[in-house]
């Protein structure tokens, strides 16, 4: 699969989006192509040069007390704390700084927080982080967690974003489907690439994957 790899690139930033064409399948829907966000994820100045583009996505009178990482948005997170911090944005916390946490999933697939991180949530004005919004499951579900702990939404921030809201908050995307036009997805049971008796390249998420 590496020998497909194409680099994508878009507006405001030197960093490049890694795709795979093919047919591959998530937990909850067929894909044409694989995101692979490795290296933006984990690469500190890939990384530190999509957080830049982030924080530049919001306007200097948003606030932000608490970041919540998704899919290993972790150092992403970081890096964007420090960038809004710099940037002068907003934050009500008494120690002006802001919170970085990751959530987890129960055994019922429900995203929780431990009671150690609850009062980084409750009262506090949230951006979530995901590597990728395409379906906006993923990004429905932490939003019902984050309101369901009291906690404020400011918005969603993602590498890769085809949809542009969910529950009418706003996706606020990196790289787009105007960078990726042709990226496609598929209810599984409708996916036309399965009708065409493609087979499935690999199993994937935001983790990477599994080749078939």
């Amino acid at each position: 699969m590496k020998t497909r790899i194409r680099k994508i690139g878009t507006v405001g930033t030197t960093a490049q989006m890694r795709v795979i064409p093919g047919h591959f399948a998530t937990n909850h829907a067929h894909i044409n192509y694989y995101l692979d966000l490795t290296m933006l994820k984990s690469r500190t100045s890939e990384a530190k040069a999509i957080a830049k583009v982030m924080a530049g996505l919001y306007l200097f009178d948003t606030v932000v007390d608490t970041i919540v990482c998704m899919e290993g948005m972790e150092v992403i997170g970081a890096f964007l704390s420090d960038e809004l911090s710099k940037g002068g944005f907003m934050s009500m916390n008494r120690h002006k700084s802001i919170y970085v946490v990751r959530p987890e999933f129960n055994n019922n697939s429900q995203i929780i927080f431990r009671d150690n991180l609850i009062h980084m949530i409750e009262d506090k004005h949230v951006l979530v982080l995901v590597s990728s919004a395409t379906t906006g499951l993923t990004v429905n579900k932490v939003i019902e967690s984050i309101l369901y702990y009291n906690g404020i939404m400011t918005g969603v921030s993602a590498i890769f974003g085809a949809v542009d809201e969910v529950d009418g908050v706003p996706i606020k995307a990196v790289f787009g489907k105007k960078d990726l036009p042709d990226y496609e997805s598929y209810d599984y049971r409708e996916c036309p690439l399965c009708k065409q008796k493609q087979k499935l390249d690999a199993l994937v998420n935001a983790f990477g994957y599994s080749a078939l």
